[in-house]
């Protein structure tokens, strides 16, 4: 026999106060119910913040009787996994909230059956009134921690690796700041970073990096890149993450784990990009390397992703290649265009350039990197700082000018 939730707290301590109670239960409809320990475990959130839902939003058991035990059913959660979803993808827990209310019975399978939430795409479910709710129009909050870059060398190393005029992106953040804007839901040890006027997407990335929800990374940045190209995407989505990441790793040593989770799902990412792009065009080559000893290579995939795009083939020659491997390259392919990337200052030798050997075709010289800045390089050497003006000088150079 069932025995009725007022009762059933003999034996272990209830669980909406952080306590022991049996997880399921059923409903008056006989279907299969949760309660908020259970719930929180699911989502992955504190009780308290399933309370606050509940408080603010309105988000919390629809069968719910005043001194009884909350019980969550299959609706309420569907509806909670929808709100976990919306933070996710960059919206405020007021946003998000308001976008899992108004989602309709048709976004629960079978209309009793909780479903994985459907992704925030450009038609989001309508609203209750038949018109379409748009996250972008609720007046979403700047802010939102997080890591990311590729780091190796100390400090210097992690704001190198946000690259492409990296210095730009780093967002101080006072010791004190807190994940609050997403509801209590991700935690890091009571810190993390704001983003000011970061947009919506990079906010979504930063919980879904905080969250280790490496999917989630990779499918918000194959999204972004999808709609608007890969330099709109590194320069608006990524490289506000990577920056802040690198601003906090400074101040702290905190968040390695966050900033290599990102790292590789970028890796992943742009190297889907590079794999599903046409044929190139170009009869000979672009050679992208490291110079030696600068393991700093993820503007090089970058760049190579949107050369890509616009199908200008390139080899990806990598992290710290030796300076005789890169002549012995030259000579055996006879490229286009050599691009040299130097994230640290120590790395970036002038040499390396003038080492290169001469080929029958001219082989056009480009570098890029902070570590080049006060380097005097030679005057058939072109340096490059940006990733759009890089992959359009290098287009230029290989292609010729556009007719």
């Amino acid at each position: 026999m069932t025995q009725p939730d007022g009762a059933g707290a003999r034996g272990g301590r209830r669980a909406d106060g952080g306590d022991h109670e049996p997880g399921r239960a059923a409903d008056d409809a006989g279907e299969p119910a949760l309660t908020v320990a259970a719930v929180a475990r699911r989502l992955g959130v504190a009780p308290a913040t399933l309370r606050t839902w509940d408080r603010r939003y309105g988000l919390g058991p629809s069968g719910h009787t005043t001194g009884r035990h909350r019980r969550y059913g299959p609706k309420d959660i569907a509806r909670l996994e929808l709100m976990q979803q919306a933070l996710l993808r960059g919206a405020s827990p007021a946003e998000a909230a308001r976008y899992a209310l108004a989602a309709p019975a048709s976004s629960f399978r079978g209309g009793n059956t909780p479903r994985r939430p459907a992704p925030l795409a450009a038609d989001p479910p309508a609203t209750a009134t038949g018109g379409a709710l748009d996250l972008t129009d609720l007046g979403a909050t700047p802010g939102m921690p997080l890591r990311a870059s590729e780091l190796d060398a100390g400090t210097q190393g992690v704001r190198a690796s946000a690259g492409w005029n990296a210095g730009a992106a780093g967002v101080r953040a006072s010791a004190g700041d807190l994940v609050a804007e997403a509801g209590g839901m991700f935690r890091s040890g009571g810190r993390g970073l704001r983003m000011p006027g970061a947009s919506r997407r990079a906010r979504g990335l930063g919980r879904a990096v905080l969250a280790m929800d490496a999917a989630g990374v990779q499918q918000l940045l194959g999204d972004a890149i999808a709609a608007d190209g890969v330099v709109a995407t590194w320069d608006g989505v990524a490289r506000p993450v990577m920056g802040a990441v690198a601003e906090r790793w400074e101040h702290s040593g905190a968040g390695v784990e966050f900033e290599h989770l990102l790292s590789e799902c970028l890796l992943t990412v742009l190297g889907r990009v590079v794999a599903a792009a046409p044929s190139p065009v170009n009869p000979r080559p672009v050679l992208l390397a490291c110079v030696p000893d600068d393991r700093h290579c993820l503007p090089l995939r970058a760049l190579a992703a949107v050369l890509a795009e616009r199908r200008v083939g390139a080899q990806l020659l990598g992290p710290a290649l030796p300076a005789e491997a890169l002549a012995a390259a030259v000579r055996r392919t006879a490229p286009a265009a050599v691009f040299l990337w130097a994230a640290l200052p120590r790395c970036a030798d002038p040499a390396v350039l003038g080492a290169l050997p001469r080929t029958r075709q001219r082989v056009r010289l480009f570098v890029g990197g902070p570590g080049w800045g006060a380097v005097d390089l030679p005057s058939r050497v072109e340096a490059l700082d940006e990733l759009a003006r890089a992959a359009d000088r290098i287009e230029r150079a290989v292609l010729g000018e556009p007719r």
